[in-house]
Parts: C-alpha cells; sequence; structure tokens
C-alpha cells in the first residue's frame, strides 16, 4: 500500500495512491484520524487497506500536489552520512564504528514535483539519493532483532547539499529552504519483505550519477533503529534517511552540481520515482 500526504482541492490530507487514482483517508477518518502520523501512531494500518481496496477513487493523480511523506513542522529526521562503502572510499574515509548521523529539518524539504531551491549564496548545491525508513511504532532501546516491526514503511529522500556550507558544519549545508524532497509516498513494509533487494538509481537531466544495491548500505536496518532508539525515544512519524551511495557531484572530476532548469529524479525500485526540478532562489 502506498501512503501519500497531499494537498487537494486546497486543503491537505493524506491517504492511499492506488493505479486509478488517490483514496482520501483524512475525508474518509474525519474527526478519528488527523494526518498519516496519526494513522501510524493509531495502528489504523489495517483499517486503512479495507478502505482503499474497494470501491471508486477520490481524485485523479494528476490532481494531487505533493507534499512530503511526514509534512509535519515537528517531524525529526534522523540522516546518515557516510552509509556506503563507495561513498566513504570517495570521502576519504575510514570504516566507521558507529553510525554518522545528522539532523534534517521540515522546512528543507518538499514533496514530489515540487522545485527544490538552490540558493542565492552558493552555487555548489550538490545531489544525494537516498532510502527513507518510517518509524510506524516507536519505543526507547529497541532491541535490534524487534527492530523491523517498529517500521512502517519506505521512502525516497534527496538529501539537497550545499557543500561550501557543508565546511562550515553539516548542519548548515543540509538544511536551506526547500533543498531537499521527500517522497511521493511511502510503501508500507509489508510489500518490501527485502529490504536489500531495493536498488537506488539518481538521474541527473537523465544521466545516472548513481546505481547501487540498497544491500550495499554498512548498516544493518535493525542496528540502526536500535542504536538511535537508544540515544533517544524513537516515534511514529519519525524517518531515518540511510545515506547516500557513490557518485554524488562534488566527487566527480570535473565536478557535477546543480543549476536552474535541472531536474533531479531518485527512483528505488519497490518504491517509485522521487522527481523535482531545480530553481534558483
Amino acid at each position: 500500500m502506498k501512503l501519500a500526504s497531499i494537498r487537494l482541492r486546497g486543503k491537505h490530507t493524506f491517504g492511499v495512491v492506488r493505479d486509478d487514482g488517490f483514496v482520501d483517508l483524512g475525508a474518509r477518518l474525519q474527526g478519528r484520524c488527523t494526518d498519516l502520523v496519526d494513522l501510524l501512531a493509531k495502528d489504523l494500518l489495517a483499517e486503512a487497506r479495507q478502505m482503499a481496496a474497494t470501491g471508486p477513487a477520490d481524485a485523479p493523480l494528476d490532481q494531487l500536489e505533493w507534499l512530503p511523506v511526514n509534512p509535519r513542522s515537528d517531524m525529526r529526521m534522523f540522516a546518515l552520512g557516510w552509509a556506503y562503502k563507495a561513498h566513504q572510499l570517495e570521502a576519504g574515509k575510514e570504516d566507521l564504528l558507529h553510525p554518522n548521523m545528522f539532523s534534517k529539518h521540515p522546512q528543507s524539504l518538499v514533496g514530489h514535483g515540487q522545485p527544490i531551491v538552490r540558493p542565492s549564496v552558493s552555487d555548489r548545491f550538490d545531489f544525494e539519493g537516498e532510502v527513507a525508513l518510517i518509524i510506524g511504532k516507536g519505543g526507547r532501546h529497541i532491541p535490534a532483532d524487534q527492530a523491523m516491526a517498529h517500521i512502517a514503511g519506505y521512502s525516497i529522500v534527496m538529501d539537497g547539499s550545499v557543500r561550501d556550507y557543508q565546511k562550515h558544519s553539516v548542519t548548515a549545508g543540509k538544511n536551506f529552504d526547500a533543498s531537499s524532497a521527500f517522497g511521493p509516498w511511502m510503501v508500507t513494509a509489508d510489500e518490501i519483505p527485502d529490504p536489500k533487494s531495493m536498488v537506488l538509481t539518481t538521474r541527473l537531466n537523465g544521466q545516472v550519477m548513481q546505481h547501487s544495491g540498497f544491500d550495499l548500505m554498512a548498516w544493518d536496518l535493525g542496528e540502526l533503529v536500535h542504536y538511535i532508539s537508544s540515544i533517544c525515544t524513537l516515534l511514529p512519524g519519525d524517518v531515518i534517511a540511510t545515506g547516500t551511495p557513490g557518485g554524488v557531484g562534488h566527487r566527480r572530476d570535473p565536478q557535477v552540481f546543480m543549476v536552474p532548469g535541472d531536474v533531479l529524479e531518485v527512483e528505488v525500485s519497490r518504491i517509485g520515482i522521487l522527481r523535482n526540478t531545480v530553481v534558483q532562489e
């Protein structure tokens, strides 16, 4: 099942994406459930699946304006750096003993099909395609062998990176307004029983820049959830962006940075394609 947060007829809502259209769970669960995070927190996935299984869709897909999967202003995204061996090598990093993490803030994220903004203060605007985990069941000190039951589903993140500001601090370079994207939807975990089978491909104007199996990501997903939950209590709707493979623009020779008019696509098999066009601030 594909779950998305969208704007429809001027209103924010959430629901199920089917081939023939959108099923508006916000309208159908009105008074019981406020958004996608609330759906996860109240453990209503089974009911949502039943609602989406029959009957006509509520809107065609071309009427949707896509929002980040979790569009809340209090969304937390735990993002990994240097999580693939190929990216560690191109960045000149030693093997890491523990996940290297930073936070991405909600204002840095837009939805599928929305413009991503190259900031006026830099011309070193880079791309990083990533697989994202969405937490459905929260917890603290989650055992690694139980952690997969806490993952509600998977999505895609394009971690826009302003490389010169990243030298000031990772937080600075990763959090420019509307510089990254998250979506287009979340595919529930039951549809991807073997996450390692996913393949990530990033294309800039149709040219493949990154291509890697998710099985080459450095960290076991259970251990990753366990590690983060040992630091803080994970909550429904929390997101873990699992890092990018090799091929990023600033490690190429010659370097490749995004410019206004570029089209950036991150495709992950079993999930879909996150597509955004670059505009100038």
